[in-house]
């Protein structure tokens, strides 16, 4: 089941493509503003709706959508809890859109965060703006890359280093590599050829994915993680890390 979770950060015009296909469309409090831009009616309202404002609210209401209000003082935010809600929903595949730029760069981080968050374990979310997707990869876990030759790869290290990182097609490879936390080394890595893919030994790692070359939004189903160890590392070296 795809749900596509929409927050009140910047979205790109592109964003509204990855609806395509959705079974359940969620605003997270002034993310629905995007929506109606878009002529999309959610399925569910959420948040303490201080960004909505009352008109809005209003034509939410009467075009059907649920309406969840939360008080303003609370333990997560609006993206968290519309995020919550597509997971009891049952959804396995989510979309999250808005969820970086404007003025809140805490909300943005808090964001990124979030795709790593362990109650969202064993299902695939993305946060997408444009031709940038950012997805979590956990221990045993691999990936294939939606791009071609020229597109970016950043590969950060969530909550502690990440460990037995392998890569295959990229520029810069990984041969049973380690990414510590805090450093940049895995920023700007660069797909050599098709297909490319990142498997994870130990650890967690925030997988962005910028498609230069294209310009144009991910597809809106891209390679699902298989479960299992990374495949055997075989001679090489490592990379030397991200380009000056």
């Amino acid at each position: 089941m795809k749900a596509v979770v929409v927050a009140h950060g910047e979205v790109d015009p592109l964003d509204a493509g990855q609806l395509a296909g959705a079974d359940l469309v969620i605003a997270a409090d002034g993310g629905t503003l995007h929506l109606e831009a878009w002529g999309v009616v959610p399925a569910m309202v959420v948040g303490d709706l201080d960004s909505l404002g009352s008109d809005a609210l209003e034509r939410m209401r009467a075009s059907g959508a649920r309406i969840e209000r939360w008080p303003s003082d609370k333990d997560a935010s609006d993206t968290e809890l519309a995020l919550e809600r597509a997971v009891a929903a049952g959804a396995d595949e989510i979309v999250l859109l808005g969820a970086f730029g404007g003025s809140r760069v805490d909300h943005a981080l808090a964001n990124a965060l979030l795709l790593a968050h362990e109650r969202f374990r064993g299902r695939l979310i993305r946060a997408v703006r444009g031709s940038i997707s950012a997805r979590v990869l956990r221990a045993g876990e691999r990936c294939v890359l939606a791009g071609v030759p020229g597109d970016l790869v950043t590969l950060l290290p969530v909550g502690g280093a990440a460990t037995g990182i392998r890569t295959e097609g990229l520029r810069y490879p990984l041969v049973d590599g380690t990414l510590a936390l805090g450093t940049s080394r895995g920023v700007s890595n660069e797909i050599d050829r098709v297909p490319a893919s990142v498997s994870c030994g130990e650890g967690t790692l925030l997988v962005v994915e910028t498609l230069l070359s294209q310009g144009a939004a991910p597809p809106s189903t891209p390679g699902r993680s298989s479960q299992g160890a990374p495949p055997p590392s075989t001679p090489g070296r490592s990379s030397r890390g991200a380009p000056e």
